[in-house]
């Protein structure tokens, strides 16, 4: 094995070599032109990344660098929010997106809210209310008669719509929500009433503004029996939008991020729908207010109404992996041409030669190649599933969304301190992906939630991982694989036992009161190996250069995972202090080894200039050389 002392040597010398030769009187272009070709097929490993629709892929990307998508920063809340609106208008106009993907090609409907969040995720999440919240539950809780009156309407916008789910003082136990709607027989109509403050339906999107139709998520009562949550279309303003009789609107203002979207509060004062109002695929209310439903269970019809979020989650997902691939991009481009102290004491060394720079950003690139091939594994068992593993792609899907949000906050959290002052700047778009992140990490389930109810899913079902005895060496990728799965493996199994040691009496303390740490750690790593047991298998179905340099990412990503949980495998015995610098000097290794290759990798993200926008991804000396006052339409 080669030494310590030699491969920090070796090291040393490839970032000395890196461009040693560089001079910030070339524009940052030139600059990147000067880096190594790459030593692998941009286009395969892009092919892979895109996973599917490649198509519709790259005319939506054609589309989404018109000028008329160019962000722009300075402006009102009225402005931004029109503007959202107005991109989503040209979206839908230029038919990117159909309600009808939910049932032809799903997958269409994942790779949309990829592509549209790298522009706007404001936009972007009007448009995941839109058409998978709002229009994808009138398609699966609908009928023929809600399908011929909104799905055209939903795909245009001629029909707006939100999803009245939360109310505000019930988040997360979403059943106990205090919403009614009460079936009055002598009108044929459905009285849909908040009866308290803590009833209002909090956070709807699309509600303040411009939305004509809303979800809501009631109690059904009839003949005095309460029949449980179900869905009930209710018009809350008219085409022209005017808001209706009975219906009230709060605007929720100003927020940190996202301000495109037009969040409301909506409270309802006996307002009256007509019983077909009632989206009944499952439960069918008669004329003289009898109940009958192919879900025995209130529980299990309430599941069965607010299963869009499941789908949410994944395009939740799906938008954090277009911000965390953009955040790298930006950064990486810069951090390429930013010129500061060589060893000459000259502005002759990129930062992106810097092991701090290397450290921070390749394993992120890494991660975020492993993320991309994991959700995509995910959104196929999604599309594909069934009743018989319905329970595992709940336990993915609520595994992935945590996942990939606070892998985006953190990612961007990272490229903007490592852009220094130029990362501020909200031209730059870290601000933008940082509002993304915050709000992906609580919207359609907080994310430690969703890790708890991950992680109550696998105990139920889990078996344990085949495993290997630790050997001398753990450099390799079947080892450090090998190293994910025990851990997996011993976090649930200490889970088990602390709950079993509850008894029956002790559970719901103990699960809440006393074992947090523990529930979360095991819900996480049940999340990790999946995403690694993917990649694996992916980069093994490669081959040639390709492969190569997949490789070399994939065992970035499983070293940087047991490197940030030495503490863990040390205190438990697994590993020895020896171990320990084995994956250090790896890690060296590999993020040293892929740094004249970043440039390269994320071409294969295949995001172009304009979609980008950040001057410092493009020419940032340029961008600098008249009065911009931050904004683009000028540099463009």
């Amino acid at each position: 094995m080669i030494s310590i002392q030699r491969l920090r040597s070796l090291v040393a010398q490839q970032n000395i070599r890196l461009l040693a030769s560089l001079t910030n009187t070339e524009s940052p272009p030139t600059i990147r032109s000067h880096y190594p070709k790459p030593k692998f097929n941009v286009d395969e490993i892009a092919d892979l990344l895109d996973h599917d629709n490649h198509e519709m892929r790259n005319r939506f990307r054609d589309f989404m660098s018109d000028s008329v998508m160019m962000p722009k920063y300075n402006i009102s809340l009225a402005e931004e929010r029109e503007l959202a609106l107005a991109r989503l208008q040209r979206i839908c106009d230029n038919k990117f997106i159909s309600v009808l993907d939910f049932r032809d090609n799903p997958l269409r409907i994942f790779a949309a809210h990829e592509l549209a969040a790298i522009i706007d995720p404001a936009m972007t999440t009007k448009m995941t209310v839109q058409f998978n919240l709002f229009g994808g539950t009138v398609l699966k809780l609908g009928t023929e008669r809600h399908h011929e009156k909104l799905l055209a309407g939903i795909d245009t916008l001629a029909d707006i719509g939100c999803f009245g789910l939360t109310e505000l003082g019930y988040g997360n136990n979403a059943v106990e929500m205090e919403s009614t709607a009460t079936f009055d027989p002598a009108t044929d109509e459905l009285v849909v009433n908040t009866p308290s403050p803590l009833a209002q339906k909090y956070w709807i999107t699309n509600g303040a503004l411009h939305a004509h139709h809303v979800v809501v998520f009631a109690h059904l009562i009839s003949n005095g029996v309460n029949h449980g949550i179900h869905a009930v279309l209710v018009p809350i303003r008219d085409k022209s939008l005017n808001v209706l009789p009975g219906v009230t609107v709060d605007e929720m203002g100003h927020k940190m991020g996202l301000n495109g979207v037009d969040n409301a509060k909506l409270t309802f004062d006996n307002v009256r729908v007509p019983r077909d109002n009632l989206l009944d695929r499952y439960s069918q209310l008669s004329a003289d207010g009898t109940l009958t439903s192919d879900i025995s269970s209130t529980r299990a019809r309430f599941l069965a109404v607010a299963d869009q979020l499941l789908s949410g989650r994944v395009c939740i997902a799906s938008m954090c992996m277009g911000g965390a691939k953009a955040s790298l991009a930006i950064a990486i481009k810069y951090s390429a041409t930013r010129l500061t102290v060589g060893k000459s004491g000259k502005s002759d060394a990129a930062i992106l030669s810097y092991q701090l720079q290397q450290h921070a950003l390749m394993p992120l690139l890494a991660r975020t190649f492993a993320l991309n091939v994991g959700l995509d594994y995910v959104k196929r068992e999604w599309a594909k599933q069934n009743t018989d593993d319905h329970q595992k792609v709940v336990a993915m899907c609520c595994a992935l969304k945590p996942i990939c949000s606070w892998h985006l906050e953190h990612l961007v959290t990272t490229c903007r301190e490592r852009c220094g002052g130029q990362g501020y700047l909200s031209s730059n778009r870290f601000g933008t992906f940082i509002g993304l992140a915050h709000a992906a990490m609580t919207a359609e389930g907080d994310n430690s939630v969703l890790i708890q109810k991950v992680a109550k899913e696998r105990l139920a079902l889990f078996k344990g991982n085949k495993v290997t005895e630790v050997g001398e060496d753990i450099t390799n990728t079947g080892a450090l694989l090998n190293l994910i799965r025990i851990q997996e493996n011993q976090l649930f199994r200490n889970l088990g036992n602390r709950m079993k040691a509850a008894g029956k009496e002790g559970l719901f303390e103990t699960w809440m009161y006393k074992e947090n740490e523990t529930i979360q750690a095991a819900g996480k790593s049940y999340g990790e190996r999946l995403i690694a047991e993917q990649f694996t298998e992916t980069v093994n179905n490669m081959e040639g250069d390709s492969k190569t340099t997949l490789q070399q990412l994939l065992d970035l990503h499983l070293a940087h995972q047991v490197k940030e949980n030495m503490s863990w495998f040390l205190t438990h015995q697994i590993l020895q202090p020896k171990h320990s610098e084995q994956v250090t000097d790896l890690y060296d290794e590999l993020c040293a080894n892929l740094t004249p290759q970043a440039l390269s990798l994320v071409e294969c993200f295949k995001i172009t200039d304009e979609m980008l926008s950040a001057p410092i991804a493009r020419d940032w000396v340029s961008f600098n050389e008249y009065d911009n006052a931050g904004e683009l339409d000028k540099y463009q």
